[in-house]
C-alpha cells in the first residue's frame, strides 16, 4: 500500500452503544488532538506505555516524522476528539513479514467494541501490506484484553515472566500473542 493510500485511509464504524467514530491515519495536523489525548491518561495507565506519552516532544516527533513504512498509527475520533491511538509497528529483516500491533483508548470508549473495531482496520491494512503474522505483548493478568485479542483470531504463543518493567521496577508477565494472516498450505 502506498502512504497516498494510507493518508486516504477512512472507516466510519459504529459503536455497540450506536456511536460513531472515524478511524483514519495520523497526519502532520493531529498534533494539538494527539497531545490533548495522551495530557488526559491517568499515571496508572501511563505505566503501560513503552514511551512516556505526556512528553510533548515525543509527540511532536511523532506527527512530523510519520514514515508510514515504519508505523502506521490508525486514529479514533469522535467528532474532532481523539479517542483511540492503534499502530501497526513493521520489522527489517528476518522479520519484515511481521507486524506488532498496538492500541490505547480513552477511558470513557472502553468497553464500547472501538478496541476490536481498530485492531479489525489494522488486520486488514496488514494483509494489504502483505504481512503474514500480526503480533501483540498483552499484560498476562488483563486477561479480558487476552479473550478480546482471541476473539480476533489471535492466539497465545507462550507466556514470558517478568517481561515488561513497570517505571517503579515491579514487574509483569507478557502474553505473546500471534495471528497468521496467510494460510498455510500444504503441498505434496
Amino acid at each position: 500500500m502506498l502512504p497516498e493510500q494510507i493518508k486516504n485511509f477512512r472507516e466510519m464504524v459504529t459503536l455497540k452503544d450506536g456511536a460513531y467514530v472515524l478511524l483514519r491515519a495520523l497526519m502532520h495536523e493531529d498534533k494539538a488532538r494527539l497531545t490533548e489525548f495522551y495530557k488526559a491518561i491517568s499515571e496508572d495507565d501511563l505505566r503501560f506505555f513503552h514511551h512516556n506519552v505526556k512528553d510533548e516532544v515525543l509527540i511532536t516527533g511523532w506527527c512530523e516524522d510519520i514514515n508510514y513504512s515504519q508505523v502506521l498509527p490508525v486514529l479514533a475520533l469522535a467528532k474532532d476528539r481523539v479517542v483511540g491511538n492503534a499502530t501497526l509497528h513493521f520489522f527489517d529483516g528476518p522479520k519484515r513479514h511481521i507486524g506488532e500491533v498496538r492500541l490505547f483508548l480513552a477511558r470513557d470508549y472502553r468497553k464500547r467494541g472501538l478496541g476490536m473495531k481498530m485492531i479489525r482496520a489494522l488486520i486488514d491494512l496488514a494483509r494489504k501490506q502483505g504481512l503474514s503474522i500480526l503480533m501483540a505483548e498483552v499484560i498476562a493478568d488483563k486477561t479480558k484484553v487476552v479473550k478480546a485479542f482471541e476473539q480476533l483470531g489471535f492466539r497465545s504463543n507462550c507466556v514470558l515472566d517478568d517481561y515488561f518493567m513497570f517505571p517503579d521496577g515491579d514487574q509483569s508477565d507478557v502474553v505473546i500473542m500471534t495471528m497468521p494472516l496467510r494460510p498455510k498450505v500444504d503441498e505434496f
